[in-house]
């Protein structure tokens, strides 16, 4: 999609601060994606604004509802494509077109193959002038998990693991507190922010009785929901996750092979998901769809090696995040951030692409994006 010639330098500066507009959604709006507006009247900016929260308005109605002046005959910058049909809320089309705008400027349309340029044809056939596709990738790039999710209607999946050098995510005795420093720590808490849902294995549950639960500033009212991996139900039924104040947010997957009177008592404490088996173990293309469909729109892994494992080799990563801290642990039995049976050519593990590479504090981390199974 190309945005035309018909674009000037300042539509670039802002279109680039509705973007920042938009980051103030961040880990707050799914099922719906971030985005951010910016009005300009006569070569000044009279109105902007992001949707905050789904259910609230969409940024298009924030930023004429914050307009100094009369917006008749002014211009929307917005980072996503107006939506034409109603939802939670009213169509944002017809807003646009009652204020009488005279142009927009959208960086990214719809992905929504239903609805996917229908809003611009709608302004269009009002009479507004409309550009499309000015810093699209960075639009796009803003809702990798709602982009994923509503044309496939499965998770974005990210893979985070944080290990040594040699790959070792605890020593021999299970030890693994810290192997990274604040830096990584404090990035790992941000992911989960970012996210709808945190999955592990039960072997996490047991090993470290973990919380799965957000710890940083401005969003001490965000419950993820969490997800164990479980096949046979044998999850300390005083787990942390079972028993504190967010135990409904928990869902414990189990198969046939659990015990039927472990399910009953421990659907008593979280929701049970009864998972079909694949190769052995959950089937988690049908995870993946039934959390699809419960709207979740990201999942965070945070599992040990098995489950990290489960999800990467079966290709069903969107995302990886690696930390690497400076330090060796060894151990033949130690635990590995990715485990599993394994691969029997090199050429099966070539699925990263756009790897890149920065350092926090002393350690090391590795994002790139996993090209999934067909």
């Amino acid at each position: 999609m190309s945005a035309g010639h018909n674009t000037s330098p300042l539509d670039r500066t802002y279109l680039q601060l509705a973007l920042r507009l938009a980051q103030r959604g961040f880990g707050q709006t799914s099922p719906n994606p971030m985005v951010g507006a910016v009005l300009v009247k006569n070569g000044k900016i009279i109105g902007r604004g992001w949707h905050q929260c789904a259910g609230k308005p969409h940024a298009e109605i924030e930023a004429l509802r914050a307009a100094t002046e009369n917006p008749k005959g002014a211009t929307l910058f917005v980072t996503l494509e107006p939506c034409c049909t109603y939802g939670r809320t009213p169509p944002c089309t017809d807003a646009i077109i009652s204020a009488g705008l005279k142009r927009i400027v959208v960086a990214a349309l719809d992905p929504n193959p239903a609805h996917c340029g229908k809003g611009l044809d709608i302004l269009r056939q009002a009479g507004m002038t409309v550009r499309a596709g000015l810093m699209e990738d960075e639009a796009l790039r803003l809702n990798d998990a709602f982009n994923h999710w509503i044309v496939h209607r499965t998770p974005f999946v990210t893979v985070k693991a944080a290990m040594s050098l040699d790959g070792k995510i605890a020593t021999r005795t299970g030890e693994s507190k810290w192997i990274t420093g604040p830096a990584a720590r404090a990035y790992g808490m941000t992911l989960r922010a970012g996210a709808d849902a945190i999955l592990v294995g039960v072997n996490t549950v047991v090993a470290d009785n973990p919380s799965l639960t957000v710890r940083q500033s401005g969003f001490g009212d965000k419950h993820l929901r969490r997800v164990v991996l479980d096949p046979t139900a044998r999850i300390p039924l005083q787990s942390t996750i079972l028993t504190d104040a967010f135990a409904s947010h928990t869902t414990v997957v189990v198969t046939q092979a659990a015990p039927p009177r472990r399910v009953t008592r421990l659907s008593r404490k979280a929701r049970v998901l009864k998972a079909p088996t694949r190769n052995g173990g959950i089937d988690l293309r049908w995870l993946l769809k039934k959390l699809g469909r419960d709207q979740v729109t990201s999942l965070l892994v945070e599992g040990g090696g098995e489950t990290n494992a489960s999800f990467l080799l079966q290709r069903l990563a969107s995302r990886v995040v690696f930390f690497y801290a400076p330090m060796v642990l060894g151990g033949r039995d130690a635990p590995k951030a990715v485990a599993g049976a394994g691969l029997v050519d090199v050429a099966g593990g070539d699925f990263l692409r756009e790897a890149q590479w920065r350092r926090l504090g002393q350690d090391l981390l590795l994002t790139a994006r996993a090209t999934q199974a067909a």
